[in-house]
């Protein structure tokens, strides 16, 4: 007899029994769903719904029941549908009958909800903490890179060059927003549905207030229906997630083009990297692009969850079940990928004389030439002209600005004089440059104070949200 049973004639077809439980991935919400469950049965005692030597003995069991679980003593079984209906009939199977009161003023409606939150506000916090450590890697690549000069792109085309240093702190500024955004995601994940029932709440005396408190949270889902219905919290979730993964690819993308021979920029630790089964020559950046590979399988999670909820009726519907593995494999997956990133960025090797060799080789200080004869009065538009005729020239003749001679810059413009060179400098070019979030050494410098403040302020949001959900159970 199923717990739910007692209105049903015939047990349920076991293809249906099959087809609906949850058990196979919702057993990883065991732990957060037995924290819960103990903090509504200290509740009901402290509401007198039950008495003191029930409630002890619930407690008792449901640590038991932990335990068992924990140690794969537990059967977990298909037959009882979730990880909420198995661990109440373990805990009956460990303390009797008096197991069946934990169950009172709640549904399973409120405590998936309660679960799923628990679940996700832990996830939230490992995933900041490996968001840092993957700023930590790029800052400190940047450290080491200050003065190291690279082309910069645009279209994938040679266009100015930068600092290293300025390159990979603007992907430490994109993990910043990540992580803004799962910081701010907290107040809408950290509140408590439970007492919410089915969708309407209770007949007994709750304390709704209570439970929230005991289990640390912020507050408590204002209304009933949209407890139980709510899962915003979970979109929100995948959708950062599509985000922080689409910076991981797209940093991957770039690190996969710099290992490559035709780009020789950098090389990734050989912890990093696989071989070919056939080819012996082959260092492949496979963990570069599985992380890349793998973003569309985030954004998917995303887009399955937005297309269940999109024409749900309130409150809760068994299409509901299907808000779990999308998040579980989320949450999985993003931590797999920066648990390996910040590593893999700490200990790839910078090629800078193939960087600096690539600045030189082209023609990304011509804008520089052509601020250069602006200076000289000349309108902008007229020194554009006339640059382009001398990068032609240059195609032509296979030379590069620096290779001209002070007559050859004469012939276009007389205005020019044997300052040019220093100008055309690549390091001068890139120091030229010296606004607000530029490449100048300074301003980078002064990107790196600000990267520096903002790590320290995230160790501390992360500290204090750790301290925040430890449940004393």
């Amino acid at each position: 007899m199923k717990l739910w049973g007692g209105r049903f004639t015939k047990s349920t077809n076991e293809l249906v029994d099959e087809y609906t439980a949850s058990i196979t991935f919702d057993q990883k919400l065991a732990l957060y769903d037995i924290q819960g469950s103990l903090a509504h049965v200290e509740m009901l005692r402290v509401c007198q719904i039950i008495n003191n030597q029930d409630a002890h003995a619930i407690q008792e069991g449901l640590l038991k029941v932990l335990e068992k679980i924990k140690s794969g003593e537990a059967h977990l079984s298909e037959e009882h549908e979730d990880i909420h209906m198995n661990v109440e009939k373990l805990l009956i199977d460990e303390i009797g009958s008096v197991g069946g009161k934990l169950h009172t003023g709640r549904s399973r409606n409120d405590q998936v909800a309660l679960d799923m939150r628990l679940y996700l506000r832990d996830a939230l916090i490992r995933i900041s903490t490996l968001l840092v450590n993957v700023e930590k890697a790029l800052l400190n690549q940047a450290k080491q890179n200050i003065d190291t000069i690279l082309p910069g792109y645009t279209h994938l085309q040679r266009a100015q060059p930068v600092r290293l240093a300025h390159h990979l702190l603007a992907y430490t500024f994109m993990f910043q927003r990540d992580i803004e955004r799962v910081c701010d995601s907290w107040k809408r994940v950290n509140l408590s549905p439970l007492g919410a029932g089915a969708l309407a709440g209770t007949t007994f005396p709750i304390d709704r207030n209570y439970v929230a408190q005991k289990l640390n949270f912020d507050g408590i889902c204002p209304n009933s229906l949209d407890a139980v219905s709510d899962r915003d919290f979970v979109v929100e979730f995948l959708s950062n997630a599509s985000l922080i993964s689409m910076h991981l690819s797209r940093l991957c993308e770039e690190l996969i083009q710099w290992s490559s021979a035709e780009f020789n920029f950098i090389e990734l630790d050989d912890a990093f990297c696989t071989g070919s089964s056939m080819m012996p020559q082959k260092k492949n950046p496979d963990v570069a692009e599985l992380v890349r590979g793998k973003t569309g399988r985030v954004y998917g999670n995303l887009m399955s969850l937005l297309t269940t909820l999109k024409g749900l009726p309130l409150a809760y519907n068994k299409d509901m079940q299907e808000d779990k593995e999308g998040m579980f494999d989320t949450v999985e997956t993003l931590e797999g990928a920066l648990a390996l990133f910040a590593p893999m960025i700490d200990t790839m090797e910078v090629k800078k004389e193939n960087m600096y060799e690539a600045v030189v080789k082209d023609y990304s200080n011509a804008t520089d030439l052509a601020d250069y004869l602006v200076g000289k009065d000349i309108p902008f538009r007229e020194a554009h002209a006339i640059v382009g005729q001398i990068v032609l020239s240059c195609i032509q003749q296979k030379k590069y600005l620096l290779d001209l001679t002070l007559e050859q810059y004469q012939e276009y413009c007389p205005h020019i004089e044997k300052d040019i060179y220093q100008v055309l400098d690549p390091k001068a070019v890139v120091d030229a440059r010296d606004v607000d979030g530029g490449p100048a050494k300074n301003r980078v410098l002064d990107q790196m104070d600000i990267a520096e403040d903002l790590i320290q302020t995230n160790l501390g949001w992360i500290k204090e949200k750790k301290k925040q959900v430890e449940v004393l159970f």
